[in-house]
C-alpha cells in the first residue's frame, strides 16, 4: 500500500472543471488531474431520477495533502454536494510514485 490517491470528481461544465484542475495542480494539492469530457451520468437528486452530462477529474495526489484539496474543490465547486471519491494506489510504478511526491513539494 502507498501513500497516494486516485480523487474522482465530476463537473459540469468544461470552465469550471479546468479551473479546478489548474488551481490544484497550481497549489500543489495535486501531482496532475486528468480532466476527461463526454461522461454521462445518471443519479438520485431531489427526489427523482436525473441525466446529467459531465466531465471527470482524475486527481493524483498524496495522503497527506486529501483534506486542504477536499476542501479547495468544495470551494470551488459549484455543485452542492460535490463528488469527492479518494481510491488508494495500492502500487505502482516507482517512477511515477516518486514523480507524484517531487511534483507536491516546492
Amino acid at each position: 500500500m502507498t501513500d497516494k490517491l486516485v480523487i474522482f470528481v465530476t463537473c459540469g461544465q468544461r470552465e469550471e472543471a479546468e479551473q479546478m484542475a489548474r488551481s490544484l495542480v497550481e497549489q500543489r494539492l495535486a501531482a496532475c488531474v486528468n480532466v476527461l469530457p463526454g461522461i454521462l451520468s445518471w443519479y438520485w437528486w431531489e427526489r427523482q431520477v436525473t441525466r446529467d452530462e459531465e466531465l471527470l477529474l482524475v486527481i493524483k495526489t498524496t495522503r497527506s495533502k486529501f483534506e486542504e484539496l477536499r476542501k479547495e474543490i468544495q470551494r470551488l465547486h459549484s455543485y452542492s454536494v460535490p463528488e469527492i471519491i479518494a481510491m488508494p494506489i495500492v502500487e505502482g510504478s516507482e517512477d511515477y510514485l516518486n514523480w507524484i511526491d517531487n511534483s507536491l513539494t516546492s
